[in-house]
């Protein structure tokens, strides 16, 4: 699909890796529709691009809000065609560590939040793409969904968020076979390890040997190589129901 003149719609697109994309796509010449829950920043990326963007303020477990971010999207723009899902959170908790049982409150709303959240927003937003015209490869929008390398090599701790991160990639074919017929693609990004807001709450050292152990190129990734990454796949009108790690040949050890 040709990224000039089209819509994407960004969740968690107000900082990190959905605030890199929204970046690149809009340097591409694409229309911009953030949802996030940080007012702030995300009225501040609208305001930056102009009549090119637009900002929601919405909560992706809430289904009312998400509705109403892609309405305000159609609303703004009159057509969605590239749906990104960024938003989402983690907790660290052992299935059983010494204060007991993991919590399950933190385990639902980490499930709630990347998964739930996730298909809510391409699934609404989906829906609107079967009103656009189909381009010359029979495409009317692309789904971009971020996962994680925690869903396949999860690490000590990371029960929650890899449980969350494997549904999203459990999610990733069946949802490319649902949406074929209507002419909308669907693939999912597994990052590594990220220079990103996520991260950026551990101490230096540590980050430092993070960036340590990943084989080739032997630092973090970058936001902008994600959103590089993004844009191939809307690119490629061939690239569908597929599942990509973009980690540099990391594989977690346990802990």
């Amino acid at each position: 699909m040709q990224i000039e003149g089209r819509v994407a719609l960004i969740s968690g697109g107000a900082s990190g890796l959905g605030e890199a994309t929204a970046r690149r796509l809009a340097g591409l010449g694409a229309k911009i529709a953030v949802v996030d829950r940080d007012e702030n920043r995300g009225n501040a990326i609208s305001d930056e691009l102009g009549n090119n963007g637009t900002f929601s303020l919405c909560d992706v477990t809430n289904e009312e809000q998400v509705i109403a971010g892609v309405g305000h999207t159609m609303n703004t723009f009159g057509r969605i065609d590239i749906m990104v899902n960024c938003a989402g959170i983690g907790v660290g908790q052992r299935t059983v560590g010494r204060e007991g049982p993991h919590n399950l409150n933190d385990f639902k709303r980490v499930i709630g939040v990347n998964v739930f959240g996730t298909f809510s927003m391409l699934s609404q937003a989906g829906s609107k793409m079967t009103e656009n015209d189909p381009d010359e490869n029979g495409c009317r929008g692309v789904i971009v969904n971020t996962s994680s390398i925690a869903a396949f090599d999860g690490q000590v701790g990371q029960v929650a968020y890899s449980a969350s991160k494997g549904a999203v990639v459990g999610m990733t074919l069946p949802i490319a076979r649902d949406l074929a017929t209507i002419g909308i693609r669907c693939c999912t990004i597994c990052p590594g390890t990220f220079d990103t807001p996520m991260l950026g709450r551990l101490r230096e050292d540590i980050k430092q040997a993070l960036a340590a152990s990943i084989p080739n190129p032997s630092r973090l990734g970058s936001a902008e190589e994600y959103a590089m990454l993004v844009e191939q796949i809307i690119s490629n009108p061939y690239l569908n129901g597929e599942t990509i790690r973009l980690d540099g040949a990391l594989r977690m050890a346990p802990k």
